[in-house]
């Protein structure tokens, strides 16, 4: 299979299974790869060119440009490989690839605990502000979801979301009683109707506000905080992984959740061990 092949079947699977920031992302580098080896055999191209593309189409740019540039190139071949049953090794697995475009060792999310969360929402006055906490950390919506909810896609306890981010036309999500009547008293209220949306705000005036409210109680805090913090709340009372991930988060991969969750500590594994075993 020639390269230009290659990259005329992924890019059929790019159009049938992603959105279109995504196809859009990968261009350049598909582009690029294939005006460099388009009449090469996949499988005749070596590691050590491999690298070499990957250094000339990435110098002068971020790190994390790079990394993704590799994580693209390395996903084509998976894809390739598995799909036309290729009996070989990706190249991008080369040790000196992997060590080249590694990605740093991050440190593990600091879960937000309950108490505060509550605290946070409860000393929130204004009525839009105590919303966008609440259908975060209680909801598990992503910030720029919850931006664009517009009136005709509340009804009673389900918000219908457009595009979403897994790239379907929409999805549902679900908000407890108490955050549904709230929701339903603030649209009265503003007297919104149709297509208005819930919250006009930009991304950055909304992030600003929930760091400001964060730093009103010592901690410093990002909107993603409190959609992690939705998960792992949820999964710390019981609620089944598939529940968690397919409902609240939407995630498509059980493995996207997981990463999702703090980490369990010892008094927790204790208690959980005496919930299902007793003392």
């Amino acid at each position: 299979m020639t390269t230009k092949e290659a990259i005329t079947l992924f890019k059929y699977y790019l159009q049938s299974n992603h959105r279109q920031r995504t196809i859009e992302s990968y261009t350049p580098l598909l582009d690029r790869f294939n005006a460099v080896y388009s009449e090469r055999a996949l499988d005749g191209i070596s590691p050590d060119e491999i690298f070499n593309f990957l250094e000339e189409l990435t110098k002068n740019l971020a790190k994390s440009t790079r990394r993704l540039r590799y994580a693209q190139l390395k996903a084509f071949y998976n894809f390739i490989i598995d799909r036309c049953s290729m009996d070989i090794r990706n190249p991008c697995d080369a040790t000196l690839l992997r060590k080249s475009f590694k990605v740093p060792k991050q440190s593990p999310h600091k879960i937000l605990d309950r108490e505060t969360v509550d605290e946070m929402i409860y000393k929130t006055n204004r009525q839009r502000d105590r919303l966008i906490l609440e259908l975060q950390a209680r909801c598990g919506l992503r910030i720029g979801e919850l931006l664009n909810i517009r009136v005709s896609d509340v009804s009673d306890r389900t918000i219908t979301l457009r595009q979403p981010k897994s790239g379907k036309e929409e999805e549902k999500a679900y908000m407890p009683e108490n955050v549904s009547k709230k929701l339903a008293t603030y649209m009265k209220s503003k007297t919104l109707h149709g297509e208005d949306r819930l919250f006009p705000i930009c991304y950055s005036t909304a992030r600003s506000l929930i760091k400001r409210l964060g730093a009103k109680l010592g901690i410093n805090i990002c909107p993603h905080d409190l959609r992690r913090y939705s998960a792992t709340y949820a999964s710390r009372n019981g609620v089944p992984l598939e529940v968690v991930s397919k409902v609240i988060l939407r995630h498509q991969d059980l493995k996207t959740t997981q990463a999702y969750l703090g980490k369990i500590t010892d008094s927790e594994a204790i208690r959980w061990m005496d919930i299902l075993h007793g003392r």
